[in-house]
């Protein structure tokens, strides 16, 4: 089992910045990539930012792609997302998943969620 726990959520105004962060604790933390999605209220749940077990290989969409940045620290057991220029449209609740396979997370497909931070960005 692992267990996740975001943080770092709040409101901004729109050009700002947050970090984020997902805290595990359970099973071995460097064993697993971690990705971050979001939902926005009445959407679906997209996919922003994922990174391998060793941290040396990103994929981030579209959408997001040289604004928000995803990193690990498995000495600290944590991944962060680092998002900058925000924008209203990223307006959302941020959760990050933990799963063996990187390509099962890009899916969606993940046993392990957090419960989610909210992200505000004001206009």
């Amino acid at each position: 089992q692992v267990q996740l726990v975001e943080s770092g959520g709040g409101l901004v105004q729109t050009g700002g910045s947050l970090r984020l962060s997902c805290a595990a604790s359970g099973r071995t933390f460097s064993s697993y990539a971690m990705a971050w999605f979001r939902q926005a209220q009445g959407s679906e749940r997209e996919f922003v930012a994922a990174i391998t077990w060793s941290g040396g290989s990103t994929v981030t969409a579209d959408l997001v792609k040289g604004r928000f940045v995803i990193s690990r620290d498995n000495a600290k057991n944590t991944v962060y997302l680092q998002m900058n220029s925000l924008k209203p449209e990223d307006t959302a609740v941020y959760y990050c998943a933990a799963d063996e396979l990187l390509w099962r997370l890009r899916r969606g497909v993940s046993d392990y969620w957090g419960q989610g931070t909210q992200v505000t960005v004001s206009s």
